[in-house]
């Protein structure tokens, strides 16, 4: 069974900057894909970032580019997301996400089988 933590979160002012990590265990993770998604107070999950982790191609969701950065480092099994330029729309509990198969560009947290318990991400104006 696979297992992710994520870790990274707090509190931000506004134009800064948080990095998040996703540290996994339990099974080889070659040939995965794996996602951030963010879900705010009142409002649907929704996709933030993914990545496989065998070749590295990414997606990003369109409010994001330019600003969020996702990565893995395979000593540690951990996906990391760099975010810059933070905004106070962007406060949400953000979850780490793991599949076997698929695309980067499968957008919807229903193809995604492994979860992490998600880390708060709050920013003030």
């Amino acid at each position: 069974q696979v297992q992710l933590v994520e870790s990274g979160g707090g509190l931000v002012q506004a134009g800064g900057s948080l990095r998040l990590s996703c540290a996994a265990s339990g099974r080889a993770f070659s040939g995965y894909l794996m996602a951030w998604f963010r879900q705010a107070p009142g409002k649907e999950r929704e996709f933030v970032a993914s990545i496989r982790w065998s070749g590295g191609l990414t997606n990003y969701a369109d409010s994001i580019k330019g600003r969020f950065t996702i990565s893995r480092e395979y000593a540690k099994n951990t996906v990391y997301l760099q975010m810059d330029s933070l905004k106070p729309e962007d406060t949400a509990i953000y979850y780490c996400a793991a599949n076997p198969t698929g695309s980067v560009y499968y957008s919807s947290s229903y193809v995604y089988t492994y979860w992490g318990q998600g880390t708060q991400v709050t920013v003030s104006s």
